[in-house]
């Protein structure tokens, strides 16, 4: 789920990184070109293993690696001829601020549930009748990525965290752009995983080439895994407003 705290005025060329590592906690990488007038937070909720309280999620920096997604697509060479109403949430047992990090050019914060959102700066939270359309989130976690007015690209957003689905990867698609849940969205993106081993069932594009030969894998901090190829689907269009999930069993 790509969501904002406010109303922005534009949103594109969103890709995201997917990859289950050991013991079930899956990495994620996004990046965006946005503009917006007001500084607004992007919420992205991930489905979270219970009982992990604030620690479950660990934020990543890319600071060092702005071309990550970059060297992703580099790994596509192009075909010839183209150019390339929920239950209310339990109240939160403790009223601890909730903890801010530095995280490259982001502040970024981990939110449990949806009841913990009042532990966050109200500035970041979304209005309560948006989670009453969304039930099916009521057991996420949420990452939250403080972010500038303006207008620019800046280096990808990454994170880890212990997944309730391990069995499969979780990419967060549905939009929330206006403060409301339409049942349509308009996608601009590019996803790219690696599977924990490779799969013949995954009919997304293959890069032809092991991730290693086109990744600065020091530099991905763990997200990459270099002696494996790199999968991608590319979304585009007025498409159904609903995250992706995809089955590695």
């Amino acid at each position: 789920m790509c969501c904002f705290s406010g109303k922005i005025q534009s949103v594109n060329d969103t890709r995201i990184f997917a990859r289950m590592g050991e013991q079930g906690n899956q990495f994620i990488a996004y990046s965006m070109a946005l503009s917006t007038v007001q500084d607004v937070a992007m919420l992205l909720p991930i489905p979270v293993a219970k009982g992990r309280g604030d620690g479950a999620v660990k934020f990543i920096s890319l600071e060092k690696y702005k071309n990550f997604f970059d060297d992703l697509a580099s790994g596509y060479p192009a075909p010839r001829g183209t150019f390339n109403q929920p239950t209310t949430a339990a109240a939160p047992t403790h009223a601890q601020t909730i903890k801010v990090e530095s995280v490259g050019a982001y502040d970024a914060s981990f939110v449990p549930s949806i009841g913990d959102f009042s532990r966050l700066d109200a500035r970041f939270v979304l209005p309560t009748d948006v989670w009453q359309q969304l039930p099916g989130y009521k057991d996420f976690g949420f990452a939250v990525f403080k972010l500038k007015a303006g207008h620019a690209e800046v280096h990808p957003m990454a994170f880890s965290f212990a997944s309730a689905k391990p069995t499969s990867l979780f990419f967060p698609t549905v939009h929330i752009h206006d403060g409301m849940v339409h049942d349509r969205a308009t996608f601009d993106h590019t996803l790219y995983c690696q599977p924990s081993s490779e799969h013949d069932s995954i009919r997304w594009e293959e890069s032809p080439q092991l991730a290693s030969q086109f990744m600065k894998v020091p530099a991905s901090q763990g997200l990459i895994r270099p002696t494996q190829h790199v999968y991608r689907k590319q979304m585009s269009g007025r498409l159904k407003n609903q995250d992706v999930l995809l089955a590695l069993a």
